[in-house]
């Protein structure tokens, strides 16, 4: 199959995001070390170095024991590897819960990572924090529908926007978000009615994660996207590869040709 979309060959900046707005679609993927990242770069706009790490890559049940030490590792890793994509740090739970602790905890990860712009989860309830963070030179991608640091007060993983009560909510919070200064929203787990209303709502990009096609870009998680992470698999989540079931089968060709003696051969030997 031919893919005919150009490569990204500029480097993304939070102005090339804006700009992407309503003209063409923003990618986006998550990344946790170097090797994905220089694999990704060049062919996605934004990588973000997510709290999902803990689930895919800790294998823990949620995202909320992420700490910032384990964020700031990997993005210095994923830095090392994309030079044109923009990073985006995932704040961690507990890292922003007042303006002061959000600005001290984003100064340290300006100051020892290369990630242009940080997440944080929250509607309008934290649109003081997003305004302080902006206020002082730290770009801000708002994230609001489904958000996992809220999974355990929220009862579980809860689709929203399936109202209009809720839609109105989900408005409020976005033109609160926008205000405050974030440069982007994402939206997860959501109708697609209430994203792409949303998406009509705001003058900021929008990328979706579960939010069907109406928003302005898309994100998933890499280990989802390629197949290898197999514990469930999220009615959103397209496989374009069954990366576990591959590397088990060349795992156990390796294997196989080890036992036999196959490997190594003279091709693969030094004289």
């Amino acid at each position: 199959m031919s893919i005919h979309t150009p490569r990204i060959e500029k480097k993304v900046t939070v102005r090339t995001i804006s700009a992407m707005k309503g003209r063409e679609p923003i990618v986006m993927i998550t990344a946790y070390d170097a090797l994905f990242s220089s694999i990704f770069d060049g062919e996605v706009e934004m990588i973000l170095v997510g709290d999902s790490l803990n689930m895919s890559f800790l294998g823990e049940r949620d995202t909320l024991g992420a700490t910032l030490e384990q964020m700031i590792y990997h993005t210095k890793a994923v830095c090392n590897g994309a030079t044109n994509s923009l990073i985006v740090l995932d704040m961690p739970f507990g890292s922003y819960d007042t303006p002061q602790k959000a600005l001290e905890n984003a100064s340290r990860v300006y100051k020892e990572t290369c990630a242009e712009a940080l997440k944080i989860e929250g509607g309008k309830e934290r649109a003081h924090i997003v305004r302080h963070l902006c206020d002082n030179g730290i770009a801000v991608v708002a994230h609001i529908g489904l958000m996992p640091q809220f999974v355990r007060s929220d009862g579980g993983y809860r689709v929203r926007g399936r109202s209009e009560e809720d839609i109105h909510r989900l408005l409020e919070d976005a033109v609160a978000l926008e205000e405050a200064g974030a440069f982007v929203l994402l939206l997860e787990g959501m109708s697609s009615q209430a994203a792409r209303r949303i998406t009509e709502s705001v003058s900021i990009p929008t990328i979706g994660i579960g939010a069907g096609r109406g928003t302005d870009g898309q994100v998933l998680v890499w280990s989802d996207m390629l197949g290898f992470f197999e514990r469930f698999k999220p009615r959103f989540v397209k496989r374009y590869m069954s990366g576990a079931a591959e590397v088990r089968e060349a795992v156990a060709r390796y294997r196989d040709e080890v036992k036999r003696g196959v490997f190594p051969d003279d091709e693969h030997s030094y004289d």
